[in-house]
């Protein structure tokens, strides 16, 4: 998620929510002009990350790249690092990123697609993986995209199951998924709409994938991993609430390690990240708009502290 799973937020998320298996960074856009030094690509991993092994190990690299980036030099150099866990972004469906025939557009376009993940495989020794959507403005490719991927040397396919032109709306089909697991035999991981335990586990059993990668759903729990290793399928309010304030509290002392933030920016922060949290809570529309109106820290947490 662009802007959202910097460093700070993976921070918070791995010392208060260790329960979840991966976390993966927001992706790092290749360019296709000048080059990155490697300061800048240890940076976008988190040098907390980079000198804690138990963190890097659990911590997958997202990239975005394109037929005229630079990918050749950048990832001979991301594997320099020893970075133990790659992962290409074919499904993001940002305009921008789609007029330079990156993200979800690569879905329509094998030759360059193909080309691009034999020069990533060719020079990444670790864990390869890509993020797909089911197609870009169809899903006619679908199957030939997952054989590529897998023909190429892709370990496991990550799926949203929508195409590109439908952005987020209507709800993911999850049956493309149940297909992909028969169609090859690297491991499918399934994504969209998935915000609850009992989410979790009805997508297991209907599409019998390896596991699911959760976006959306953890912003909305960020603790909700911890509650499908419980097997807790019904939260309480209260919890909610006590929760909310543990987790913005560990967010704003988070970014109190970071000097270039102004009490405005790190504000900023918090309420990038609370488009989702306050939907389960009673009045949520009116409560989620009044902290976003807030205007210090401190005000937010009395906004949150009587949600019920």
């Amino acid at each position: 998620m662009e802007g959202v799973t910097d460093e700070a937020y993976r921070n918070v998320i791995t010392t208060l929510y260790p329960e979840w298996d991966y976390i993966c960074t927001d992706f790092l856009r290749i360019p296709t002009t000048g080059s990155y030094p490697d300061k800048h690509l240890v940076k976008h991993y988190g040098e907390k990350v980079y000198s804690t092994p138990e963190l890097k190990q659990k911590t997958i690299y997202q990239i975005l790249t394109s037929s005229t980036a630079f990918t050749e030099d950048h990832i001979q150099r991301i594997n320099s690092l020893g970075i133990d866990w790659l992962d290409i972004n074919l499904g993001c469906p940002s305009k921008t990123v789609c007029k330079n025939q990156g993200g979800s557009y690569l879905l329509s376009d094998h030759d360059n697609l193909r080309k691009i993940i034999k020069t990533i495989r060719q020079n990444f020794k670790g864990t390869f993986t890509a993020k797909i959507r089911v197609g870009y403005k169809d899903d006619l490719q679908f199957d030939s995209t997952l054989k590529l991927l897998e023909a190429e040397g892709v370990e496991a396919i990550t799926i949203h199951a929508r195409t590109r032109d439908q952005l987020y709306k209507g709800v993911a089909k999850w049956q493309y998924v149940k297909h992909a697991v028969n169609q090859v035999d690297i491991p499918i991981i399934g994504n969209g709409d998935i915000w609850t335990v009992s989410d979790i586990e009805d997508y297991f059993d209907y599409t019998g994938c390896h596991s699911v990668m959760i976006a959306r759903g953890a912003l909305k729990t960020p603790w909700l991993a911890r509650e499908f290793h419980a097997g807790r399928k019904v939260e309480d309010p209260q919890m909610r609430m006590l929760e909310m304030l543990k987790y913005y509290k560990e967010f704003y002392k988070e970014m109190e390690n970071m000097p270039k933030l102004n009490d405005l920016a790190k504000n900023r922060r918090l309420k990038s990240v609370s488009r989702y949290i306050f939907d389960p809570m009673p009045d949520s529309k009116d409560k989620k708009k009044k902290f976003l109106l807030s205007k210090d820290y401190n005000e937010m947490m009395d906004i949150v502290s009587n949600l019920i």
